[in-house]
């Protein structure tokens, strides 16, 4: 069952279809936000406080909280796996290729991972 979409999502939906670039910067800060709610909710669900994850990888509890939040510029993969494998989860790079037709690719980092 789905909800009556409001006058506000439906002028939303009108402007992804009419602008693709718009569309494409839209998807991605989605996808950020995505990863953030998921680091939150690995921490949250593990029982661990800011404090005691940013002593897991050697940081500061500001610096998780950044991380967390998406306010670090050039946020590494490397950075992800050592954040993700610390608190006892893995990170699963994906890339979804849906509209071009081509094949997805589909890999999990893991922290002793050679690439990155």
């Amino acid at each position: 069952m789905s909800a009556k979409k409001t006058a506000f999502m439906r002028w939303i939906d009108s402007q992804l279809k009419a602008d693709k670039a718009f569309a494409h910067r839209v998807d991605a800060l989605v996808n950020e936000m995505k990863i953030e709610q998921e680091l939150v909710a690995l921490r949250e669900k593990r029982g661990i406080s800011q404090r005691a994850a940013a002593k897991l990888i050697g940081a500061s509890q500001p610096y998780v909280a950044k991380l967390e939040s998406g306010r670090i510029k050039n946020l590494g993969i490397k950075t992800l796996v050592k954040y993700a494998t610390a608190l006892g989860g893995k990170l699963t790079l994906k890339i979804d290729t849906a509209n071009s037709g081509a094949k997805s690719s589909h890999r999990t980092m893991r922290r002793n991972s050679s690439r990155s």
